[in-house]
């Protein structure tokens, strides 16, 4: 395998199926150089992931990605090599996980009112006392029978149109980047093809963003074809932002999507990895 990484993954500390220690083992028997542990607006699964990541000599890097509104868009920020005890960016994630259990009573209820008998202690039992996803109210639906797959939880009842979803609470991209950048952290956009904007759009922002404080954009994912690659690869150079890669491995909440490989075609140079490691002085003073 060449010396490859992943930058993007997710584990039961929000709404992936492997702790983390688990996906940090797959991650060295993959013959992976590294692995970022990147969790939904918690820093909950890194002490974990670093302790199995030192008791291995194995390089785990400290992430997150956060939920962020920008432009009338749900966008995500990851952070990559940030203090995992940063006091303030805990502060700001306790305060967004208050308002996710808001609406997770509020959901409850609407699958409720649309005759689908659930509890909150249903989700939670699915989440592993994790932060409680969307994925978990579609496993509560799959072991119902209600649905039959977990693809068909989110067509119906799931997605932003779906009969259920209630939208969850997100930082600006403004406050997402200077939390990321005062943890000692290193702001990177997600999957910018995922958004929707046409190039010409995502170009202008990106600009934007680039001013506020972000390095880096992810330019390989799982769900990019060779064409946005391009796109994306042009907008980094043209804007003079770092580039980064992963699979968004959920384990088998995404059972399609392979760590280090995505579907099988995904390979994430270990030399992206380096230039990042490089950024951070200059990034965090």
């Amino acid at each position: 395998m060449p010396d490859i990484i992943d930058l993007h993954t997710h584990t039961t500390a929000s709404d992936g199926t492997l702790s983390p220690a688990e996906l940090v083992a797959l991650a060295r028997e993959s013959g992976l150089r590294a692995v970022a542990i990147t969790d939904h607006d918690t820093l909950d699964g890194l002490p974990e992931a670093l302790e199995t990541s030192r008791r291995w000599n194995y390089e785990v890097i400290a992430g997150v990605e956060l939920s962020v509104d920008f432009r009338g868009k749900a966008v995500h920020m990851l952070g990559y090599c940030l203090d995992p005890h940063d006091r303030t960016l805990h502060g700001k994630l306790a305060w967004a996980q208050e308002q996710r259990e808001t609406r997770n009573a509020r959901m409850v209820a609407r699958f409720n009112e649309l005759g689908i008998p659930m509890t909150l202690d249903e989700v939670i039992a699915e989440s592993g006392d994790g932060v409680i996803g969307r994925p978990h109210f579609a496993a509560v639906l799959l072991r119902k029978k209600v649905v039959a797959s977990i693809n068909e939880a989110f067509d119906i009842y799931l997605n932003r149109s779906g009969k259920a979803y209630l939208p969850k609470v997100r930082f600006s991209a403004a406050e997402a980047i200077t939390l990321i950048r005062a943890a000692g952290g290193l702001p990177v956009l997600a999957h910018p093809m995922l958004i929707g904007w046409p190039p010409l759009t995502l170009d202008d922002a990106v600009a934007e963003l680039k001013a506020a404080g972000l390095i880096g954009i992810e330019v390989l994912y799982t769900e990019h074809n060779p064409a946005q690659v391009q796109i994306l690869w042009d907008i980094a150079t043209r804007h003079g932002l770092l580039r980064t890669g992963g699979s968004d491995f959920h384990g088998a909440n995404k059972p399609q999507t392979r760590l280090g490989r995505g579907r099988g075609d995904l390979a994430v140079p270990a030399s992206w990895l380096a230039a990042l490691l490089a950024a951070r002085p200059a990034v965090t003073g």
